[in-house]
């Protein structure tokens, strides 16, 4: 079926008839559902947080689309410029050479070759899943047309001033060799060592006054590019200091020693080293006090020339070094045991160097102002609702954003520096000479783009700008337009006019501030509107241990093979179960195992249709709402049952609170309907309740029973579809259900058919549907589960065929007499308003009367008695074990009040098991 779906182009959601920039800006008929793919890394491979994901967004998708809405799903890969180039370069290496050597075109030549050759990997994966996306609209980010919006949006930032050069203090991974972003940096805590140094304190005459100050650090290695020493201006211990000097010692540079109330008194010994050139704060400080910046370590993460006798030691080996001079010139005042947020790369795990570097930044705030009321205002709704707060606080306290990264793999910033005026040209176009000085001298940047800036663009991107205006129509007109508007050629945007904004994001938490916020950000700046209307995220998978599940930890299965092993619908299916809204999901193989035996039960429902039914019956669409409901034959409300009656309305329940599920994001309660309606109600109930009618010998009745069974199974399969594409699909052909359907509604594939509505008032009307039959119906039913329940306590074999009697506080329909003795598999069951019951009787009373169980000749009394005393023991003893915890304060008054729950419920069930053995015994011995 996956090949099927892709073959026809069944996905795929074409634009309507063109329209220019030029023309007015006018919403096509049909209102459209968007979704764009969070697009995996080219280097990926499908992992189970992808799996979940991207479940889940087709389950929407695929629903939508049954709705009417003109569903798009727009598939991707991202570059992934430190990931695909450390990719590329272990493959190098392993050929004995290496980037530098191949220089940068050679190298860009392989990468691509290396994506042409593995990139498409995760996408032919997600076929296998199921993924309903339009295949046909399949990206890149750095697509040719992609690569001109990456472009675009930087000159126009560049333009407005929100783009700047600079050096700043960024965070440096030495294994990547670039600067990341703060999102970019794990923080982890480790225990380390906290290390006081004595500083001497300089006299008037430049020599050592014999006093010294002593400063706390975490990192001594910095020391060796110290420009100052800062104290608290109100700091009594150094007021005497003020306006002296220090010798850094190792180096013997004089450093002043100076004044700055963001020093803290209570930390280490109140006196700090400034090293502006390795730590944000001291940039601050340096800046504050007008200090020099000296960068002591090189893109390795080893001490240059700048570190005297250190250099070329690794940060680590230089650390131990500097260490124990130290204490051999008996400066090494103490060592202290701390415990410390160590930052790490995202990437490669390596410990990130603050570092002084020139980098390209966007200044953020003026951006953030649409992003933050966009979200205050409820143009965009974001779904759990925790997740909004986290949202506003991020982005009312945002910093500047490095983008440039230190790569050969990205979009290269268009940016060109002059030789001999040395300012820089930023351009659209590739520029031949300088624009400040006219000198051909010029040179482009090596520096690439960070990839979030790229991907944070797609949903402004793939629908075709910059090549057409921004129309000036849409958005949230209390929220502020761009200034400036970019008109390229008068393109065709009848993409963008069809499907922008997106209506839903369903991606990880994880990439709120990554993505989610930036995509916000640009698409009210580059198009004066919102990029989507809804956001959801999802859970992080887990193992049943709460471990989030990683290659490391080996706790991760693979997806493809839990595909090989119980089917791609049992994988959406059993993880949907266990993924309550927005919480953590804890994995389990059961539950995939238990959504394989949900398709086994499907498919065999199906199978019994056609057992009982033939498979000849031409399907005649019904005189009621022919345009929604369908059915194999005509269904007559006079010959209905009332177990027909009852599954009509089960059905209608369950449509509704399938809707409701589906508004809300609450997969597990949608696929928790779907398992009580099919396998408890259906199944358990209403398959086996018409049997009584097909072992019996009424044509017209057996054929309208049909009638219903297809009524509810060809909107049971829609219901399903979005959970279960590939065996509602098989399912729903070999039914027949798609015979008489025109090809867009469902005559082509499932999903095509109309998304079932709820019965209206004229249909339940027409078929004598009220609520009386529902409460009737849930009567028998628990008047059998009593009779059940009765065959146990008496230790009688489910498949022995024995007696019951009732007494009816109601009269009951032959039919469901019939029922009543084929659900309770009696041999025979007698309806007698006069019944006395006799000894050894067993006796429960339900709504629909007293239900008897004569026991004589059944049973041996006397072992049967035995049998029941020692279970009774056995009962009571339990529940006196609850009882003593129970009366015990220390227990009550400290355990969590679900274990306190838990454990009264445990009495009452003990309790309630008691009550049923001794009403068994009592019977006995009647």
């Amino acid at each position: 079926w996956a090949e099927y779906w892709v073959r026809e182009n069944l996905f795929a959601q074409p634009a309507p008839e063109p329209t220019l920039a030029s023309e007015a800006s006018v919403r096509p008929a049909g209102e459209a559902f968007t979704v764009l793919l969070p697009p995996p890394n080219v280097t990926g491979q499908l992992h189970m947080g992808h799996m979940f994901e991207q479940a889940e967004i087709d389950i929407m998708v695929r629903w939508r689309r049954m709705t009417g809405r003109r569903a798009l799903w727009v598939p991707g890969t991202d570059h992934a410029g430190i990931a695909t180039q450390l990719m590329v370069e272990r493959q190098l290496a392993t050929e004995g050479t290496s980037r530098q050597q191949l220089g940068r075109e050679a190298f860009e030549a392989r990468v691509w070759e290396w994506k042409r050759h593995y990139g498409g990997a995760i996408l032919d994966q997600m076929k296998r899943l199921g993924a309903s996306v339009d295949w046909q609209r399949e990206y890149f980010t750095m697509d040719d047309h992609l690569s001109v919006a990456v472009r675009e949006a930087f000159v126009r930032l560049h333009e407005q001033g929100l783009i700047y050069r600079g050096a700043y203090i960024v965070n440096w991974c030495p294994r990547c060799q670039t600067a990341i972003s703060d999102l970019e940096v794990v923080y982890d805590e480790h225990k380390g060592h906290l290390w006081e140094i004595n500083y001497p304190v300089l006299a008037a005459d430049g020599k050592d006054s014999g006093e010294f100050l002593t400063i706390s650090t975490t990192r001594p290695e910095t020391m060796l590019g110290d420009v100052a020493v800062a104290i608290h201006p109100e700091d009594e211990r150094y007021l005497h200091l003020r306006g002296k000097l220090a010798r850094l010692p190792l180096v013997a540079r004089e450093i002043p020693i100076i004044l700055d109330e963001w020093v803290s008194r209570d930390f280490g010994t109140g006196a700090v080293k400034v090293t502006p050139a390795h730590d944000p704060n001291d940039f601050a400080l340096g800046q504050r006090h007008h200090l020099p910046s000296i960068n002591v370590m090189d893109d390795t993460g080893h001490i240059n020339a700048e570190g005297g006798a250190y250099a070329g030691l690794d940060r680590y080996v230089a650390r131990k070094k500097i260490v124990a001079d130290l204490e051999a010139q008996g400066l090494l005042a103490a060592i202290k045991d701390h415990t410390n947020n160590i930052g790490h790369c995202d990437r490669c795990k390596t410990v990130v160097e603050p570092r002084l570097s020139t980098q390209w930044f966007v200044k953020i705030q003026p951006l953030a102002d649409r992003a933050i009321e966009a979200v205050k205002q409820g143009y965009i709704r974001i779904t759990p609702e925790q997740y909004e707060k986290t949202y506003l606080n991020w982005m009312e306290n945002i910093h500047d954003w490095c983008i440039s990264r230190q790569l050969w793999w990205g979009h290269r910033i268009p940016a060109w520096h002059c030789a001999n005026c040395h300012k820089t040209t930023v351009a659209r176009v590739d520029p031949a000479a300088c624009s400040h000085c006219g000198s051909a001298q010029i040179t482009q940047e090596t520096d690439v783009l960070d990839t979030w800036f790229s991907s944070g663009l797609l949903p402004v991107s793939v629908f075709g700008w910059p090549n057409f205006k921004a129309p000036q129509t849409l958005g949230a007109p209390s929220i502020p337009r761009p200034s400036a508007e970019w008109v390229g050629e008068q393109a065709d945007r009848a993409d963008f006019d069809a499907f922008y904004p997106t209506s839903l994001l369903i991606t990880g938490f994880d990439i709120l501030f990554f993505w989610v916020a930036r995509m916000i950000m640009a698409g009210y700046e580059f198009m004066g509107d919102l990029p989507f209307q809804n956001v959801y995220f999802t859970g992080i998978i887990r193992d049943k241990q709460g471990r989030k599940m990683s290659k490391s930890l080996g706790n991760s299965p693979d997806p493809l093979d839990l595909i090989a092993k119980f089917g791609a619908d049992a994988l959406r299916f059993g993880t949907m179960r266990s993924a309550p809204l927005g919480q953590d999901i804890l994995f389990d193989e059961q539950n995939v195992e238990l959504g394989r035996n949900f398709c086994n039960k499907l498919w065999n429902a199906c199978r019994f249709r056609q057992m009982v039914g033939g498979t000849g019956v031409s399907p005649v669409v019904s005189g009621v709402s022919p345009e929604t409901f369908e059915v194999q034959a005509e269904i007559d409300p006079k010959l209905l049952t009332s177990d027909d009656k009852w599954i009509l309305l089960k059905l209608d329940q369950a449509i509704r609170e399938m809707n409701t599920a589906f508004a809300d994001y609450k997969f597990s309660d949608a696929t928790g309907t779907l398992y009580r309606f099919f396998w408890s109600e259906y199944c358990d109930w209403y398959v086996e309740a018409s049997k009584a009618v097909f072992f019996g010998n009424d044509a017209a009745r057996k054929a309208n029973t049909l009638a219903v069974i297809d009524f509810v199974l060809s909107h049971m399969l829609r219901l399903f579809h979005p959970f279960l594409p590939f065996i509602t699909e098989e399912l729903w052909h070999g039914m027949g259900y798609a015979e008489d359907m025109p090809e867009n509604q469902g005559g082509q594939t499932i999903m095509f058919a109309p998304w079932p509505k709820p019965l209206d008032d004229d249909f339940k009307s027409h078929y004598g549907l009220t609520g009386q039959d529902e409460k009737y119906i849930e009567a028998r039913n628990e008047l059998v589960t009593q009779g059940r329940n009765l065959r146990r306590t008496a230790n009688i074999a489910a498949s022995k065929k024995i007696k019951f009697i009732v007494k009816p506080a109601r009269e009951l329909a032959a039919h469901d007499v019939e029922v009543l003795k084929l659900l309770l598999n009696a041999e025979a069951f007698e309806v007698s308003a006069n019944y006395q019951p006799g000894k050894n009787t067993m006796t429960v009373r339900a709504e629909l009367g007293d239900l008897f169980l004569p026991l004589e000749g059944l049973i041996d009394k006397e072992a049967e008695t035995a049998r029941l005393k020692k279970e009774l023991e056995k009962i009571e003893a339990e529940a006196a074990k609850v009882e003593q915890k129970l009366a015990n304060p220390n227990f009550t008054q400290k355990v969590p009040a679900n274990v306190l729950a838990e454990h009264k419920q445990r009495l009452a069930d003990w309790q309630a098991k008691g009550d049923h053995v001794k009403s068994a015994l009592a019977a006995l011995q009647g």
